[in-house]
């Protein structure tokens, strides 16, 4: 609106300026061819110079438009260029594209989204390259061990013991392999909204204290003690789903947790939601990684981690199913001193 009032005062002020040179022009000119004529009656001089400037006028007033449209056409088809040119190079996929506004340019809208497109879809690519490199990185580790150990049990000369630990080894690689395509899946389906939730009515306490006689003999086998502190509760949500969540947070809490080290389960109501707590006792997180832990194939311990099998992918999964029930999830760490992650899903139901 501004813009608007500005530019009818610039258009006055210019007509004013082209009519009063008009004016002055045509009367310098006169007052010449009169001193060589003789001056006519002043009335009629009046008139000639008055359709003199006129005339002046409108030639002045011509020549500015077309000048003035010829820089705009110029301009107009620069700018169209220059946008036909940014859109070509995003089709090619390079989305660096930066074209940088004027005020007064009419195109800014259209530039301003086009900047945007280029560069939400150069954070698009490269978190698919990102995801692509990741993927190949996790099934060629396995595959290299798998192919590795299976031309190693070719040798008949292998003692049994060789054997069978090279075997085991397989077998191990071969279940990372199914665990990775089995998230990869699941993350997919669930973010792709391809898996309806079935939600009905249970008991959640009842939910986690399955989960963890399940893992049982995982922590026991660490000698790591699991304490656990349920109210009676039920909660409406998609049993088979979050049943997947706490196995992989008591999964991971127990693989990081150290030999004779300290689980502890807890499922408290607040504010009208199930709050539960998983806290270990484990190796913890720096500030600067927890942002990070929920992110598709991020490892605290890059190195332990894939010595325990992991791909970086269960938390994540996590996190999607949590959010599916509308809940949210959070984490307390200190490195050396142990994790808390917390889950508050709505919809609690006092039993």
């Amino acid at each position: 609106m501004m813009r608007r009032r500005w530019g009818k005062l610039g258009a006055s002020l210019s007509f004013l300026v082209l009519l009063s040179a008009a004016i002055v022009a045509s009367y310098g000119l006169f007052s010449c061819i009169f001193r060589v004529t003789g001056k006519p009656p002043e009335i009629a001089a009046f008139i000639i110079v008055g359709v003199a400037a006129m005339v002046l006028l409108v030639l002045a007033a011509g020549t500015v438009m077309h000048i003035v449209g010829r820089s705009r056409r110029e301009g107009h088809r620069n700018a169209h260029n220059v946008l036909m040119d940014a859109l070509s190079r995003i089709a090619q996929g390079d989305f660096s594209v930066l074209i940088e506004p004027d005020d007064s340019d009419v195109h800014n809208d259209l530039i301003s989204a086009i900047n945007d497109m280029a560069k939400n879809l150069g954070t698009l690519e490269t978190m698919r390259q990102d995801f692509i490199s990741n993927v190949s990185h996790e099934i060629q580790s396995p595959l290299t061990s798998i192919g590795g150990f299976a031309k190693l049990l070719k040798d008949e000369a292998l003692p049994p013991g060789q054997r069978q630990r090279y075997a085991g080894i397989i077998e191990a690689e071969s279940k990372r392999l199914s665990s990775l395509s089995d998230n990869l899946l699941k993350l997919s389906t669930l973010e792709n909204n391809k898996m309806p939730l079935t939600k009905t009515g249970y008991r959640l306490d009842k939910q986690l204290e399955t989960v963890a006689l399940t893992l049982e003999p995982q922590w026991a086998a660490k000698h790591i003690s699991l304490e656990a502190d349920l109210c009676r509760c039920a909660v409406h949500g998609d049993a088979d789903l979050l049943s997947q969540a706490w196995i992989n947070l008591l999964h991971n809490a127990i693989k990081f947790t150290p030999e004779g080290g300290k689980i502890s389960v807890s499922l408290a109501e607040e504010n009208g939601a199930a709050v539960v707590k998983i806290a270990d006792t484990g190796i913890g997180i720096a500030p600067d990684e927890q942002m990070h832990i929920f992110e598709r194939f991020y490892k605290v311990d890059k190195a332990r981690d894939r010595a325990l099998g992991g791909n970086g992918l269960g938390l994540s999964l996590v996190k999607k199913i949590v959010e599916l029930h509308g809940g949210s999830i959070s984490v307390e760490s200190e490195p050396g001193k142990g994790t808390v992650l917390e889950i508050s899903l709505p919809g609690l139901r006092a039993v």
